[in-house]
């Protein structure tokens, strides 16, 4: 992502093509690409392991690089005790703190059944408001196919207003609008594909969902309907009315969805570091109740075997931790990029965005 974006939504200068900022999240995050993924594509699990091994392989390069010899510095003193000693403590401390907090935040979904009837009216009341506004009976009941149908109103009020203001003698607006209504669709296209079969439980719905930039879509057409609003008349006028409400209401499924993927994470963080503390503890218990420098003579592949040993109990003791940062990774990026609902600006910028309301 060419620009500074702190999250995906974004005010321009004016609702110009060529002048909007980039639909994906991947083309508004100015990491790189091997950064982005490891942010947010890549498998959990396969953080975590890249972690603990770059533990081990950092530790194994300082205990051979170091001018002491291991066996000088492991027999002096009871170093290997000691490490292991503190990481046990931080292993059940770190694990009870961590499974303490999931839990508080998971216990949201407790409650009295006035606070459930109160959150189940809540929802069946946006689910009618949804399906007056797509005109079906019953909306879907999947989130990925809920959001599809919301991207394919989008897409199809977008086209009418286009139909709408091409009748109207106006240069500037019908340029405008057929390069926002191409944006509209190329972006709706892309994200109903990525959509399309995708389970939630995976970061493929959020992901997708947080691929189309409704926002700067809502500020768009907004933008276009006031600054033209001498030369529409009553059909432009409703049509850009009707798109922007189609545009309102995916923001909070969006949201929505994406709170109880957070909540299916966490559950998933807390159930994987319970299976992570079990072989931590281990390892930390048997390097101080069995590791001894004697019971590891020679070397492996020019490495001192002890040093081995030390480093990959090290390395596992940390497995906790590791998990605990690989999923917080993606969590605190998604709701960084996602702090605003609505067209706001929460990053520097260079491009002002203020409107002139004064003649």
């Amino acid at each position: 992502m060419g620009s500074n974006a702190d999250e995906e939504s974004e005010a321009e200068d004016g609702p110009k093509k060529g002048d909007q900022p980039s639909d994906t999240m991947r083309e508004r995050v100015p990491e790189s690409s091997r950064k982005f993924w490891l942010l947010l594509n890549a498998n959990r699990w396969l953080v975590a392991g890249g972690i603990v091994a770059g533990v081990f392989v950092t530790l194994v390069l300082v205990g051979t690089l170091h001018p002491t010899s291991v066996r000088t510095l492991l027999d002096g003193g009871d170093p290997m005790e000691t490490l292991f000693q503190g990481l046990l403590t931080a292993i059940i401390t770190g694990v009870t703190l961590v499974l303490t907090l999931s839990q508080l935040v998971l216990s949201q979904e407790q409650g009295p059944v006035g606070d459930q009837r109160e959150r189940m009216e809540g929802a069946m009341a946006f689910r009618s408001d949804v399906e007056d506004v797509i005109e079906e009976p019953v909306s879907p009941a999947q989130p990925s196919a809920f959001l599809r149908s919301l991207v394919k109103l989008t897409k199809q009020r977008a086209n009418a207003v286009d139909d709408a203001v091409a009748a109207i003698d106006d240069a500037d607006l019908n340029d405008r609008v057929a390069g926002f209504v191409e944006d509209v669709e190329r972006n709706a296209a892309a994200v109903e594909q990525s959509l399309e079969g995708a389970q939630f439980g995976t970061f493929n719905v959020v992901f997708a969902a947080l691929n189309y930039n409704y926002s700067w879509k809502i500020y768009a057409a907004r933008r276009l309907r006031a600054e033209h609003a001498d030369s529409l008349d009553d059909d432009a006028r409703a049509a850009f009315d009707d798109l922007v409400e189609a545009l309102e209401l995916f923001g909070p499924a969006r949201e929505h969805f994406k709170t109880l993927y957070f909540q299916w994470e966490l559950i998933n963080l807390s159930r994987t570091i319970l299976y992570a503390s079990i072989p931590a503890l281990a390892a930390a218990v048997m390097g101080i109740v069995y590791l001894e420098p004697a019971l590891f003579p020679g070397t492996l592949l020019g490495v001192e075997t002890v040093l081995l040993v030390v480093c990959a109990g090290v390395a596992i003791s940390l497995l906790p931790f590791a998990f605990l940062l690989s999923y917080i990774l993606r969590i605190v990026t998604v709701t960084k990029r996602t702090l605003s609902i609505g067209p706001f600006i929460l990053r520097e910028t260079d491009r002002s965005g203020e409107v002139d309301y004064e003649e």
